[in-house]
């Protein structure tokens, strides 16, 4: 029942778009910060790599594995990656363009943070993300997936659609 209301009422678009538009303002901001700034994520990375040993490891061993022998050698792209994609995933959640997508990669990179030992608003951000993905297209219905992807027959008025029918009785 809950899924169908996310789904397809207007009231649950609503909401979602005011979640979208918090949620995607704090990735943009994010980003954006990152790019204008300067970010390295090398720092992260080596702290997050430091935390999966000792007595009570918070990183788990195959993602310090991951970290170690991928991201932190190649940390220049990585910075790039984790700055362009807060960004691009804050844009299409503010536009509801792609909305689905956006919420998807959004939580890959809250996921990937907590992995990483970040826990900051990382929980919030991936049910909130949880709920726009499970919405689907009513999620961007107030952005524009509802204009581009919804379909042609919901931007057409009810006029348009009356005219033929009432000449074809003439």
């Amino acid at each position: 029942m809950f899924v169908h209301w996310l789904r397809s009422h207007f009231s649950a678009a609503v909401l979602l778009c005011v979640l979208r538009l918090y949620v995607g303002y704090k990735w943009v901001t994010a980003g954006w910060g990152k790019l204008t700034n300067g970010f390295d994520a090398s720092g992260f990375l080596e702290a997050a790599i430091a935390k999966s040993v000792g007595d009570r490891p918070i990183v788990p061993g195959w993602w310090a594995w991951f970290l170690k022998n991928v991201a932190l050698p190649t940390s220049g792209f990585f910075s790039y990656l984790v700055a362009f994609g807060e960004l691009l995933v804050g844009l299409g959640l503010i536009l509801g363009l792609m909305t689905w997508l956006a919420s998807i990669m959004g939580m890959m990179m809250n996921f990937s943070f907590l992995f990483s030992g970040s826990i900051s608003w990382n929980p919030l951000f991936i049910l909130i993300c949880s709920f726009i993905a499970v919405a689907g297209w009513n999620a961007g219905r107030i952005g524009l997936d509802g204009y581009f992807f919804l379909g042609r027959a919901r931007r057409i008025p009810p006029q348009a659609h009356a005219q033929p029918q009432a000449q074809a009785q003439a």
